[in-house]
């Protein structure tokens, strides 16, 4: 659990992310989390960034996590500075963050122990809220670190993904939060926040992430006031093209003519309709890139140092 910080930490938080922001030009702005250890952040991980620099070349990126915030960290870094890519990776102050919104209050009765955190990582779920509350208060595009993007996100505002549709009614199903892009101050991310406040519970997997934004956005469906909430829901193709239970054969070379007829077939849709793909690395991350593979191919249209013997 992280302690709370001292006012110096704060003021350091405040003054390194407006002195960041006011020194780039960020024709876009990026956050990703990462809540893991250093160790732990990989080539996969590192593609992600490769991914959203390849398409946005001009943006900012706000890496909020508290193993990278560090000399080694910087060195993981440095290839993307070095080629002049914008990129913070800096700790999270929550008090700062957290303040005058729901989620404050809710995480002083987090720090005085008023309720059990559960049995899903913590970690998972200050992820959770901490990407609502950055959009929130700074606006911008929120991607999870297992998302490869492949088109550029800047004609997009206020929009999140559909994961599933109803395969009678066609109509959402279920939605994601590993890709969201907002304006700040907009209403449903507020709407999102107070959810995660008021329901929180810390014993269901997804019931403060994926499963919170699809009920807060259900709530508005049913009342017909989405159009006036100004955002939309973009269909599974967009950001979710391939569902976690079929991920695997995205990952496999073709063996023989079908196979390879259907791989062709496959990479021309995502090519055309897809503008990321996530890579569910809860489930993949033990599946080994082959050679020829869908992700390969991906991989080489949105590498930026594509000799690099992790797509070969």
């Amino acid at each position: 659990m992280t302690q709370k910080p001292q006012g110096k930490s704060r003021q350091k938080f405040k003054t390194r992310i407006r002195s960041f922001l006011s020194e780039s030009s960020c024709e876009s702005l990026f956050f990703m989390i990462w809540i893991c250890s250093l160790e732990s952040f990989g080539e996969r991980e590192r593609f992600t960034i490769e991914s959203l620099f390849k398409s946005h070349p001009n943006s900012c990126l706000i890496l909020v996590s508290n193993s990278l915030d560090c000399e080694r960290g910087t060195l993981i870094l440095k290839p993307f500075t070095d080629k002049g890519f914008k990129v913070l990776a800096i700790k999270p102050d929550f008090t700062y963050i957290f303040k005058d919104t729901s989620a404050e209050k809710w995480f002083e009765r987090l720090k005085k122990g008023m309720f059990s955190p559960g049995v899903i990582p913590l970690e998972q779920n200050l992820s959770n809220i901490l990407r609502l509350v950055l959009l929130y208060k700074f606006g911008g595009i929120y991607l999870d670190t297992d998302v490869i993007i492949l088109k550029p996100l800047t004609s997009l505002h206020n929009v999140i993904g559909a994961q599933t549709v109803d395969p009678v009614t066609r109509k959402w199903s279920r939605l994601n939060n590993a890709v969201l892009i907002f304006d700040k101050n907009h209403p449903l991310l507020k709407s999102f926040i107070d959810e995660f406040s008021r329901t929180f519970n810390g014993n269901k997997w997804g019931h403060n992430g994926p499963y919170l934004v699809s009920r807060v956005v259900a709530r508005f469906n049913v009342s017909n006031c989405s159009s006036d909430m100004g955002f939309s829901v973009l269909p599974p193709s967009s950001f979710y093209p391939v569902d976690w239970t079929r991920i695997s054969g995205f990952y496999r070379a073709s063996v023989n003519g079908r196979e390879a007829n259907w791989s062709r077939k496959r990479l021309m849709h995502l090519r055309k309709h897809s503008l990321s793909v996530h890579l569910w690395n809860r489930e993949s991350k033990s599946f080994r890139i082959e050679e020829g593979s869908i992700i390969q191919k991906l991989m080489s249209d949105s590498c930026i140092f594509c000799n690099s013997s992790f797509l070969h």
